[in-house]
């Protein structure tokens, strides 16, 4: 089952608590990438993402929010140039290995083909390219509740999210959790929401947040084996040829070929 446009476009712009919630995770996300440290990068998102990337548009190189064709898509951001791009959850049209930021936000647990969205997800990272995945937790309420957006589709432990991640083939950096406050649009949890962030951080082992964050990084190993020849050159090598600002003779073990070298001379 996937999500529908409207339905996130309603909870996340004019529903107050969709807006705290995107507040919450913006602000986690840009606590790990700042956007003045992703300019002139390239950043993506893909599922629902684009509440996140509003803060790398004048930074970064380009930014791009994919949004898989099941789910629908919408012009973004509003009254600017467009930056959404409708597609196939397992075929971007990106070039591979041109992101260098990315994130998955309502796209992994509503995913049909999971295994395949994280190889397009690799295909489309460059080596060194980072990726954060917030997906609903299980042991939270709000994966249990089908009021929000977060209660459609699998929900994940931290364990089972890494296990997915490393058969991937990524490699974990970080995990984290987020929105700590309740599914409720009372006021007194809107207001306060803030406040248990801060306090979910800190004993995260107590309080039971609502989404997990995860950050994963591509890491491509060098070619090695009898096809791939590396050639070192020997100290000798080195030296041969180097030549003295000025002379035309090359200096060997501290000597001019054909003459002393004089050490008082100054050559400018």
């Amino acid at each position: 089952m996937h999500h529908d446009i409207e339905n996130l476009r309603r909870f996340y712009y004019q529903q107050a608590l969709g807006r705290v919630v995107q507040r919450i995770l913006r602000d986690r996300l840009t606590g790990r990438w700042r956007p003045d440290g992703c300019t002139g990068m390239n950043v993506a998102g893909f599922g629902f993402a684009a509440p996140m990337l509003r803060p790398y548009l004048v930074r970064a190189r380009r930014v791009t929010a994919l949004m898989p064709g099941l789910q629908g898509g919408m012009a973004w951001p509003a009254g600017q140039p467009n930056h959404s791009v409708l597609c196939d959850e397992t075929a971007w049209p990106i070039e591979t290995g041109s992101i260098d930021r990315l994130v998955l936000l309502h796209a992994l647990e509503t995913s049909d083909h999971p295994a395949a969205l994280l190889d397009e997800a690799w295909r489309a990272l460059g080596p060194g390219g980072r990726m954060i995945v917030m997906v609903p937790n299980r042991a939270g309420l709000w994966a249990a509740s089908d009021r929000t957006p977060f209660g459609l589709g699998r929900s994940y432990t931290a364990g089972q999210l890494e296990g997915q991640m490393l058969k991937a083939g990524f490699v974990p950096e970080w995990h984290g959790s987020a929105v700590y406050i309740p599914p409720s649009a009372r006021r007194f949890w809107l207001r306060s929401a803030q406040m248990w962030e801060r306090t979910g951080i800190k004993i995260s082992r107590v309080l039971i947040a609502g989404v997990v964050l995860m950050e994963v990084s591509k890491q491509v190993r060098g070619q090695i084996g009898p096809g791939v020849r590396v050639q070192v050159p020997g100290p000798l090598d080195i030296l041969d040829g180097v030549r003295l600002p000025g002379r035309n003779r090359p200096v060997v073990k501290g000597r001019l070929i054909g003459r002393s070298l004089d050490m008082t001379e100054k050559d400018e």
